[in-house]
């Protein structure tokens, strides 16, 4: 039976294919206070803004392409039971080849009733208009966990993680919550590995953490041949 291994990826994973980061500029997301376009009181405000700037992101998703770190873990699966819990609103993961995958924040290629949140449509790439609606006639929005809502991908993402054999952590600061809360349930015996250029402060030190100060591609690439050849 393979071991599993679980990781949990941030933006730093995405942002080597070109997607930008609201963290890395003061708050800013393309420009855009990130209260204006990812809260359900911004949504209220101005749902036109709101419907734009996704359908922005969404084009621009379709421009970049998944890099050497997505593929590496991908690789894994030839030696490894692989369960993916990503904080990333983008297919990349699914792209490079990955088959088990967990979105605690929404997926930026769906839609969602504003009536019925399990009523959820795959956009292959279209925009969302003030026209689009479910089919209760009720308003279409980005599939997205807004600041302020629930994360309703938590419950499981915390069993994966507690089953987790090995545990690694790429590309997140570890300051967003509930997500950053998933190193508390892996078990305390079994080996973790947190990739990023910049050591974040842990709330807590596990003897068994190895940090790779490498960014996402490089330090991915690294630990994934090592792994695959234990």
């Amino acid at each position: 039976m393979k071991k599993k291994l679980v990781v949990l990826t941030g933006s730093g994973i995405s942002a080597e294919s070109g997607l930008s980061t609201f963290r890395d500029s003061g708050g800013l997301w393309e420009g855009h206070d990130v209260m204006e376009v990812a809260s359900p009181e911004g949504w209220r405000r101005n749902r036109e803004l709101v419907l734009d700037f996704y359908n922005k992101r969404r084009r621009q998703l379709k421009e970049v392409e998944p890099n050497d770190a997505h593929i590496a873990l991908k690789d894994l699966e030839d030696k490894y039971d692989v369960t993916i819990i990503t904080q990333n609103v983008d297919d990349l993961h699914e792209r490079a080849g990955s088959t088990k995958i967990i979105h605690l924040h929404g997926e930026l290629n769906k839609a969602r009733s504003t009536i019925d949140e399990n009523d959820i449509y795959d956009l292959d790439g279209k925009d969302i208009t003030t026209e689009s609606k479910c089919v209760k006639g009720s308003q279409l929005r980005p599939h997205i966990v807004w600041f302020g809502e629930m994360v309703p991908m938590m419950d499981e993402a915390i069993r994966i993680s507690l089953s987790a054999d090995i545990f690694i952590v790429i590309g997140t600061s570890l300051v967003v919550y509930p997500a950053a809360s998933l190193l508390g349930f892996v078990k305390e015996d079994i080996p973790v590995y947190l990739i990023d250029p910049n050591e974040p402060e842990l709330y807590y030190r596990n003897e068994n953490l190895k940090f790779i100060k490498e960014k996402a591609t490089k330090g991915t690439r690294e630990l994934v041949k090592e792994l695959l050849q234990i």
